[in-house]
């Protein structure tokens, strides 16, 4: 098993090689048989219990529900008791904000582990007088919740608040709760730092159990930073959670879409617990419209059409609630489904498929010190407002995701991460692809993005040693639950040939997929861009094997993706010869089943573009046909002799009739400017469709 440097096992990797808990397989058995019902409110149930300051320990920790379990720990019993007599099988412990961060603000950061342990002790109590009772399995979850800081907006930074929900979940495993619950997420890189929080703590105690996450959605359709549903699953599930679901924050019925959404998407078992409808003040106490029948209909629903198995109540829901939904639930089958997951990659707002029906993954390339001299150059000066601004560029010229590259010789890699990755995680309305030779490097951008990114890249070339890059970079992916761009070189060097392109492919991903747990579409494969304007007999082949290497990577890796660094087919050659040959490699490599390609977009020419000599010589020297008295190479020089690449790239259509510039459009897949013309087209009388 991969090492940290003190030479014990990675914590989340060691957490993969845990067997689980019976209990904690007990309960994952059931759900994925059955309706499992949790139970509901401890926080609005507690508000109605009429307790004083007194009853919380005094004025300056009144309202801290969690002081409850060591001042008055029969009320939360009470609380407990109330739910399991209404039937429910599994009870939440009070536990909400017992972590450092917030009880901080009460002033019992330091006693953490007591006000936990003691919460699901309380909980554990309750649970086996009930299955005692009636001999039916009762299980204790231990919760945890957002808190009050937002990592994604710099109010906290990931590793102490993945170390303080590590502490939590120490203390409620010692407590022996049955299972986690990472709840009402309201930032994807507050779950991520949860996770991994519990898996450490998982490690440090020897024990497994299932870890639960639910998100939750605001009345806007989205998490309260904008993140659609959507992103959730695409970058929680390669984190690996047993369990995938929402709660609070709506009713049932404000949730229904994005229950749809991940019945239809999330693999693993759905747990759905919404408030008792919207809050609202009444007599100057909050009030939850939804009756006990109507929050059972809306779940029955859930269950019966959309295959949830999990659900339970959130605000505002009480016993009474509780027991309609199990009157109405328990003997429920629960529809049958079928998911269609999208491998991809996300940015804290939207999901990103790898696969694009109508075109390739466009990767832009040009935030990469590197490769930009605009973006280096800013970034050297602190100019962050500068690479912002190339970044929205992008997307704007139509990147779908975006190469992000900091390493140049004399800065400081880490500094400057941390600079742009902060910035870009909100800036940034795509997914991040961090290109880096430096693990620290990488670490730092991970630390700060709530999306799924992809790092890039790893490869063979020093061997899969442990402490070596292929290895600190896996780790981190599996760690992250990032993808991974994998370039076809080995302890020989670069593969040439299609066999040996495929031969590396198949090394890396043999070791990525059995000793670091990721799963085939978590891996990008780069099978190498090799110039073909050298003009040396050695590189004439280069395109060939290239595509070759694409279409069998594709055929014999099933699952995998595929990459390519578009430029280098053209290095050394003028920049208006470079945009012909590059538009039309890409074009035979997408034909070959290629998935994305590090580009600047907006000097891809569409095929419609390119003068028809211009085609056939391009072809002639990818695939090199040459002749007696002709070479394809020499022939794209003479045609570009002269002629700058401003006589390539778009033609002026301001003065076009805007019917035109939108066919065009439509033809070219150009987006830069789409609005414009559209609200101008609006605006002259013509509908919409």
């Amino acid at each position: 098993m991969p090492a940290t440097p003190s030479g014990s096992p990675h914590p989340v990797l060691a957490h993969d090689s845990l067997a689980m808990d019976e209990r904690g397989a007990a309960y994952l058995q059931a759900v994925s048989e059955r309706v499992v019902i949790f139970d509901g409110a401890m926080g609005t149930t507690l508000q109605l219990a009429d307790l004083s300051a007194d009853d919380f320990g005094g004025a300056a920790l009144e309202g801290c529900n969690e002081a409850l379990v060591l001042s008055r720990p029969e009320v939360v019993a009470q609380v407990h008791r109330a739910f399991l007599d209404a039937g429910v099988d599994v009870v939440e412990t009070d536990a909400f904000g017992a972590f450092s961060v917030v009880l901080a603000e009460y002033g019992l950061a330091d006693r953490v582990a007591e006000i936990n342990e003691a919460a699901a002790r309380i909980a554990r109590q309750e649970a086996d007088i009930a299955a005692e009772r009636d001999g039916r399995t009762r299980w204790v979850a231990g919760n945890l919740g957002p808190g009050t800081r937002f990592p994604t907006l710099g109010q906290i930074a990931y590793v102490p608040l993945r170390d303080a929900y590590q502490e939590q979940a120490e203390a409620l495993l010692r407590g022996e709760v049955d299972l986690l619950v990472v709840e009402t997420v309201y930032d994807l890189l507050q779950a991520k730092a949860a996770i991994n929080g519990c898996k450490r703590a998982m490690v440090a105690s020897g024990r497994r159990v299932p870890l639960q996450v639910q998100v939750t959605i605001e009345l806007t359709g989205r998490m309260l930073p904008g993140t659609e549903v959507g992103a959730a699953v695409t970058a929680l599930e390669p984190m690996r959670p047993d369990v995938l679901g929402l709660n609070c924050a709506t009713g049932p019925a404000e949730m229904g879409e994005a229950v749809r959404y991940l019945a239809h998407h999330a693999r693993i078992p759905l747990a759905i617990q919404p408030n008792a409808g919207l809050p609202s003040v009444v007599d100057g106490k909050m009030h939850y419209d939804l009756t006990p029948d109507q929050l059972a209909d809306h779940l029955e629903r859930f269950v019966t059409e959309l295959g949830v198995t999990v659900v339970g109540g959130c605000c505002g829901t009480t016993p009474d609630h509780l027991r309609a939904v199990v009157q109405r639930c328990r003997g429920l089958t629960p529809a049958a489904r079928r998911p269609v997951s999208e491998p991809g990659a996300s940015s804290i707002y939207s999901p990103v498929p790898f696969h694009q029906d109508t075109s390739f993954l466009v990767v832009g390339e040009r935030t990469n010190a590197n490769g930009s001299k605009q973006f280096r150059e800013a970034m050297l000066a602190g100019d962050w407002d500068t690479t912002v601004a190339m970044a929205r560029e992008q997307v704007r010229e139509g990147s779908h995701v975006i190469d992000v590259c900091v390493d140049y010789t004399g800065a400081d890699g880490i500094a400057d991460m941390t600079e742009v990755a902060r910035r870009f995680a909100t800036d940034a309305s795509v997914p991040l692809m961090i290109d880096s030779t430096e693990a620290p490097v990488v670490e730092t951008a991970l630390e700060r993005l709530g999306g799924r990114s992809i790092l890039n890249s790893v490869n063979l070339e020093e061997g899969d040693e442990p402490g070596g890059r292929l290895d600190r970079f896996l780790t981190l992916a599996r760690e992250h639950g990032a993808a991974v761009v994998c370039t076809c070189i080995d302890t020989e060097g670069q593969a040439r040939t299609a066999e040996w392109k495929v031969r590396a492919a198949r090394a890396i991903h043999d070791i990525a997929v059995d000793r670091y747990g990721l799963a085939p579409e978590d891996l990008v494969f780069d099978p190498l861009v090799l110039p073909l304007s050298t003009g040396m007999e050695e590189s004439r082949r280069d395109g060939i094997e290239t595509i070759e290497g694409i279409r069998r990577i594709k055929a014999e890796l099933p699952g995998v993706h595929t990459i390519v660094g578009l430029s280098n087919v053209s290095f050394g050659l003028a920049p208006a010869a470079r945009h012909a040959l590059n538009s039309m490699f890409l074009h035979e490599c997408v034909q070959a089943g290629l998935d994305a390609a590090i580009v600047h977009a907006a000097r891809i020419l569409p095929l419609s573009k390119i003068d028809d000599e211009v085609k056939e010589v391009c072809l002639d020297l990818i695939y090199d046909h040459r002749r007696q008295g002709y070479d394809p190479l020499a022939r794209l020089l003479e045609l570009f002799e002269g002629v700058s690449a401003a006589t390539v790239e778009k033609e002026d259509r301001s003065g076009w009739p805007v019917e035109e510039r939108l066919s065009s459009r439509i033809v070219d897949g150009d987006r830069v400017g789409l609005e414009d013309d559209l609200d101008e087209a609006l605006a002259a009388g013509h509908r919409a469709l």
